[in-house]
C-alpha cells in the first residue's frame, strides 16, 4: 500500500551509479550556488520577498491602458445556420460546499525554504532563457526553433507560444514581459489564418484557454476581448445539424453566408469532442453568455446518454461517430492520446461549476471503476516490493464476444492520470482514488528514473502482473514477452533485443524513444504533492527537472529529445512546442512555489495548464 497521509522523506527510487551520483552532486552544488546568487541579486526585479508575499505580488496589477482589440473580421457576425432556440443556462444557485483539495501544509523551516526557493529560481531561469530566445527570434510567431533560432508557424499563425505563455509570465513574476506580450496580443488578427483548417481542440486549449487564464489573473480587458473573438470563431464549429462540434474548422468557410453549416464528423476522437467544456464554460461564466455553455452542455448530455452503449459500457471509445451520436463502433479504449483530456475534464468541470452540475460527477463515477478494473495494471519488476507501489495505465480492446484485452503499453501522455485520480479522490472524498493517484504517479516517476537520461520515453511496453497483490519476478515470462514484441525465436534473440533497445528488466519494448518536452508526469507529481504534502515529491520533481534540462538544452532554448535511452544524450530536435513554457516549466515552477500559489482550492487547470478561477466556496474543514 502507498502511504499518503502525512508528509515524509523517503529514499530515492533506485540507487544511482557512482558516476551518475558524482555528476548529480556537482550539478546540484552548481545550481545551489547559482540559486543563492539569484536569491541575493533580485533576478529581473523579483526579490525573494516577492515569492513569500506572493498574494500581494500576484494581485499587483498595473493596467496597460485601453488597448483596441484589432481584427480584420468580427466573428460575432459570422453566420450560424443551425440555430439553437433555447440555450442551456449555466447551473443556477450558490456553489456547493466542497471538500478541501490541498494538504494542510505546516510552516516550513528556513533550510526547507532556502532549498525550495533555490530550485524555484532555477526553473524560473530556465523559462527566462527560452522566453528571451522566443522574443529575439520568433516574436508573435507560433514557435521558436530552439537549435537554429528561427520561427515556425504550426497553430494558425497567431502566436501560439505568445498566448500560451501569458499566465506563466504572470505567475513567474515577469510582469514587464507580460504587459509587453499583452500589447502584442492586442494586435493578433484572429480574422484570418495562414492555415486553411484549424484544429478546434488545439485552438481551444491553447488560445482560448490561454487568454481566459491570463484575464483571470490580470483583469486586462483586451484579453477578454480577444477571448470572445476566439470563442466566437470556435463557436462556428458547433454549426452542425445536431450541434456536435467538428474536428477541424475551415476559417474562411465559416464566414460564408450561404449553405447549411457543417456536417458533424462520423469519426472524431473522444478528446476532440469532449475536451472543450472547461474553456467554453469559463467564457460563459466571465461573459454571462449562456450560448457558450450551451454548446458544450449538449455534448456532455450526449456523453451521459450514450455512456453505457459502448463496447465496454461505462468507458468511452477512442473514436466516436458524432454525426449519429454513436459510441458502439470502435473497439479501442485508452486514457492516452485521442482520449485523455475528455476524462480529465470530468472532475475539473465539477469543480469549475461549484458542484452544481451533477452530470460530471456521474460521468466520472461511472467510468472510474471500469478504468480501475480494466486499464490499470501493476508492472512485473525484479524488486517485487518496489513494484507493489506502482501502477500504469494501458490500452484495452473490447471484442464482439464480451472479451476485453489489455495491451500493457504506457504513454507519457497518460501520466496525467495520477493527478486526475488524486484530484477526483479529494473532490468526491474517495480515499481509494487518491491512493490510485499516488501509485500511478509513482509509476511515471519510476519510468523517468529507469531510463539512462533520467527521462521517460513517449511510449513503452512492460510486463503486466496478473495480480496487484502478488507479483514475483519471472525472468522466463519477461523473455517470452520480449520475443513476442520483436518476433524472436530463442534466447539469443532475446538478449540481442534487450541489448539493442536498452530494455530495463521488465520492459518489453520502447516503441517511441522520444521525449517531446511533455508536462504530464510533472503535472501529476505537482498535483499529488499539493494533495498529500509528501516532501519526496519535491526531490522527484527536482530529479526530473535536472534530467530534462540536461537532455533537452539547445543553443537557444530546449528541444525535443530523440532518444531517452542514449547516454550521453543526442543533440535535441529543432522543435519546441508552446506547452514547454505554458505547461512543463509552469508545473515545475509551481511545485517549488509556496503551496498557496495557485491553490487547487481556488483554481482548476485546463489541459494546457491554464488556471481558471473556481467559484468562491465555503469549504469544508480538511478531513471532514
Amino acid at each position: 500500500m502507498v502511504k499518503i497521509k502525512k508528509p515524509r522523506r523517503g529514499p530515492s527510487y533506485q540507487p544511482m551509479s557512482r558516476r551518475r551520483r558524482k555528476h548529480y552532486t556537482y550539478g546540484l552544488l552548481a545550481v545551489i550556488v547559482l540559486g543563492i546568487y539569484y536569491l541575493y541579486t533580485s533576478p529581473r526585479g523579483v526579490t525573494p520577498a516577492a515569492f513569500r508575499d506572493h498574494e500581494k505580488y500576484m494581485n499587483d496589477r498595473a493596467n496597460v491602458g485601453t488597448l483596441e482589440s484589432k481584427a480584420s473580421y468580427d466573428w460575432r457576425k459570422a453566420p450560424f445556420h443551425n440555430i439553437i432556440r433555447d440555450y442551456i443556462p449555466l447551473p443556477p444557485g450558490k456553489p456547493r460546499t466542497l471538500p478541501f483539495v490541498q494538504f494542510d501544509f505546516p510552516p516550513e523551516t528556513k533550510s526547507q525554504r532556502v532549498r525550495r526557493e533555490t530550485r524555484l529560481l532555477a526553473v524560473r531561469q530556465e523559462f527566462e532563457r527560452s522566453w528571451e530566445s522566443y522574443k529575439q527570434f520568433a516574436w508573435t510567431r507560433d514557435e521558436l526553433r530552439p537549435s537554429t533560432g528561427e520561427a515556425d508557424d504550426t497553430f494558425g499563425g497567431w502566436g501560439a507560444t505568445l498566448v500560451d505563455s501569458l499566465d506563466t509570465l504572470w505567475i513567474m513574476g515577469f510582469k514587464e514581459d507580460f504587459f509587453q506580450a499583452v500589447r502584442a496580443v492586442a494586435e493578433i488578427d484572429f480574422g484570418k489564418s495562414d492555415t486553411i483548417n484549424i484544429s478546434v481542440f488545439e485552438t481551444t486549449i491553447r488560445y482560448l484557454g490561454g487568454l481566459l487564464s491570463a484575464y483571470d489573473l490580470s483583469h486586462e480587458k483586451v484579453l477578454l476581448d480577444k477571448a470572445i473573438q476566439v470563442g466566437e470563431m470556435l463557436y462556428c464549429a458547433f454549426d452542425t445539424s445536431n450541434n456536435m462540434p467538428i474536428d477541424r474548422l475551415p476559417v474562411e468557410g465559416a464566414k460564408l453566408p450561404g449553405g447549411t453549416g457543417f456536417t458533424a464528423d462520423s469519426n472524431i476522437c473522444f478528446a476532440s469532442i469532449g475536451s472543450l467544456t472547461m474553456e467554453f464554460t469559463r467564457l460563459a461564466q466571465v461573459t454571462q453568455e449562456s450560448k457558450y455553455y450551451d454548446v458544450v452542455a449538449r455534448v456532455s448530455e450526449f456523453l451521459d446518454r450514450a455512456q453505457n452503449t459502448s463496447r465496454i459500457p461505462g468507458l468511452f471509445p477512442t473514436w466516436i461517430n458524432s454525426y449519429k451520436e454513436d459510441l458502439s463502433n470502435d473497439r479501442s479504449f485508452t486514457l492516452g492520446a485521442m482520449s485523455d483530456s475528455s476524462y480529465e475534464y470530468f472532475p475539473k468541470m465539477f469543480a469549475l461549476l461549484g458542484g452544481l452540475e451533477p452530470v460530471y460527477e456521474k460521468l466520472f463515477k461511472d467510468s472510474a471503476p471500469l478504468i480501475d478494473k480494466h486499464m490499470l495494471f501493476r508492472p512485473m519488476l525484479p524488486d517485487e516490493e518496489e513494484g507493489e507501489g506502482l501502477l500504469f495505465s494501458g490500452d484495452v480492446y473490447g471484442g464482439d464476444a464480451d472479451t476485453i484485452r489489455l495491451d500493457a503499453e504506457m504513454q507519457h501522455l497518460t501520466c496525467f492520470v495520477g493527478g486526475y485520480f488524486g484530484l477526483a479522490g479529494r473532490l468526491f472524498e474517495n480515499k481509494h482514488h487518491v491512493e490510485l493517484g499516488a501509485r500511478l504517479t509513482e509509476g511515471c516517476i519510476y519510468a523517468y528514473k529507469t531510463m539512462p537520461t533520467g527521462v521517460m520515453p513517449e511510449i513503452f511496453n512492460i510486463v503486466a502482473c496478473d495480480s496487484r497483490t502478488a507479483c514475483p519476478w519471472n525472468e522466463t515470462k519477461w523473455e517470452e514477452e520480449v520475443l513476442k514484441r520483436f518476433y524472436g525465436k530463442n534466447h539469443a534473440d532475446f538478449e540481442a533485443a534487450v541489448a539493442e533497445h536498452k530494455l530495463p528488466k521488465g520492459f518489453t519494448s520502447i516503441r517511441d524513444k522520444r521525449y517531446l518536452l511533455r508536462p504530464e508526469a510533472i503535472e501529476s507529481v505537482f498535483v499529488m504533492y499539493r494533495i498529500t504534502g509528501r516532501e519526496e515529491y519535491l526531490d522527484h520533481a527536482w530529479d526530473m527537472f535536472t534530467s530534462v534540462v540536461k537532455a533537452s538544452t539547445t543553443s537557444f532554448a530546449n528541444g525535443q529529445v530523440f532518444d531517452v535511452t542514449a547516454d550521453p544524450p543526442l543533440e535535441p530536435e529543432n522543435k519546441m512546442e508552446s506547452f514547454w513554457t505554458a505547461e512543463t516549466l509552469k508545473y515545475f515552477y509551481l511545485i517549488f512555489s509556496p503551496p498557496d500559489m495557485i491553490s487547487l482550492d481556488d483554481w482548476v487547470f485546463n489541459t494546457e495548464a491554464h488556471p481558471f478561477r473556481r467559484p468562491k466556496l465555503l469549504k469544508m474543514e480538511a478531513g471532514n
